[in-house]
């Protein structure tokens, strides 16, 4: 566990208002457990315990000398119990350990940059997001393999409050280290009504994930918030891209505004809805059925598709009960959804079936493409086929339902 403290002292600079020692990580596969103690002088002093020490303990001792150095800390007391975590993970947790105890010159000590700069589309498939604690490393490591077209890397929810530095540290390395394959990269924050939601976007913006999911909004105001420090962020790590917003909608007040939420920004790519927090608010018992967020849900796909965006349902919390989730996942189809919130990896690939198209919808999309060629060979701007009028709403469902089949091939 990390060493519970308010955020606020971690802002301030006076040595004297510092912590003196601090323990920081997970004894689980994966991770390890760092406890430093602040000192003046003396130099290093760095134990390491870890269950692959024969082979790698010289690695380790240079990683955590090498992090250190990196945030300009020439004294202190380091002991290291290590599970076979992986370098950006021991960089990441020594770094979090240094916050509590010594005033850090940002951006800290960053991992080298090793995967590809990650470049998702607006309108990608998002059947899938399957979230993913963001204090857990080991469970990220091999995220890409899953096969979900999103991963969220949760700094929300799943993260306690004394661990939600350590997390966004560990989130920013892996972002910088850990590859996703072709799954879109989101970063659920904490909400800016908290002090952790400014400190989220401060770390991980300069990362570059693909997408944020922006929890509890409420009003298009939550959303300008996010964006306007966006901006600043991205203006001082020199981004070259935007980075995509989804904002997250858990209320009843949420549900009212959704349509001023989907219109916030141009950043917008999907709305979500969140049934855990909704069915509270509302004083309401979640059910399998979901008949208690019907008119939300219903709402929330109005808003977006009217504003042009995605809508994306909630997660199906009981991961053993397949069959119950491919009915809501087919319940969410025909109400329009684009997607669902997924907590288990066991849970993709009955989403994705759920999703595909039948081969009389693709042979359908194909005879829409099909027509449109034709007339547009011909000089004409009206396509038929038999005795309808193809229009954009048709060529766009076509062109998405033969997306859909082309990545369940894959």
């Amino acid at each position: 566990m990390v060493f519970e403290r308010d955020e606020r002292l971690m802002e301030k600079n006076k040595t004297d208002e510092r912590l003196q020692t601090a323990r920081v990580g997970r004894a689980e596969k994966g991770d390890l457990v760092v406890e430093m103690e602040r000192r003046d002088s003396g130099g290093l002093n760095i134990q390491i315990e870890s269950s692959v020490k024969s082979m790698f303990g010289k690695l380790i001792r240079e990683s955590v000398e090498a992090t250190l150095s990196g945030l300009n800390i020439r004294d202190a007391a380091v002991k290291v119990d290590d599970n076979g975590a992986l370098n950006h993970v021991i960089q990441a947790r020594v770094e979090a350990a240094a916050r509590l105890l010594y005033p850090i010159k940002e951006p800290g000590a960053l991992p080298e940059k090793k995967v590809s700069n990650r470049q998702s589309q607006r309108n990608r498939l998002r059947r899938t997001r399957l979230y993913l604690p963001g204090n857990n490393p080991d469970l990220a490591l091999n995220a890409g393999l899953y096969g979900a077209d999103c991963i969220i890397l949760d700094l929300e929810d799943s993260v306690a409050p004394g661990d939600k530095d350590a997390a966004r540290v560990l989130v920013r390395n892996t972002l910088y280290a850990v590859d996703f394959g072709r799954s879109e990269v989101i970063v659920r924050i904490n909400s800016l009504a908290t002090t952790h939601g400014t400190n989220d976007l401060k770390m991980i913006v300069p990362a570059a994930p693909d997408t944020l999911l922006i929890p509890k909004c409420e009003s298009k105001d939550n959303v300008v918030a996010v964006e306007n420090l966006l901006l600043q962020y991205e203006g001082q790590a020199g981004l070259e891209r935007e980075i995509f917003l989804m904002p997250l909608i858990e209320s009843s007040h949420g549900v009212l505004n959704a349509h001023e939420i989907a219109n916030a920004s141009k950043r917008i790519v999907a709305l979500c809805f969140g049934a855990e927090d909704f069915t509270a608010d509302i004083g309401a018992q979640r059910t399998v059925d979901g008949k208690e967020s019907f008119v939300a849900r219903s709402l929330i796909v109005l808003a977006a598709k009217a504003a042009g965006v995605q809508a994306i349902d909630t997660v199906f919390s009981d991961v053993q009960d397949l069959d119950g989730l491919v009915a809501s996942t087919k319940e969410a189809i025909a109400l329009g959804f684009d997607g669902k919130g997924v907590i288990h990896p066991g849970q993709i690939k009955p989403i994705h079936q759920a999703f595909q198209p039948t081969p009389e919808q693709v042979e359908n999309a194909k005879l829409v493409l099909a027509a449109l060629q034709e007339a547009e060979a011909r000089g004409s701007g009206v396509a038929v086929l038999g005795s309808k009028m193809i229009d954009a709403p048709v060529v766009a469902r076509a062109r998405k339902v033969l997306a859909m089949a082309e990545e369940s091939s894959l």
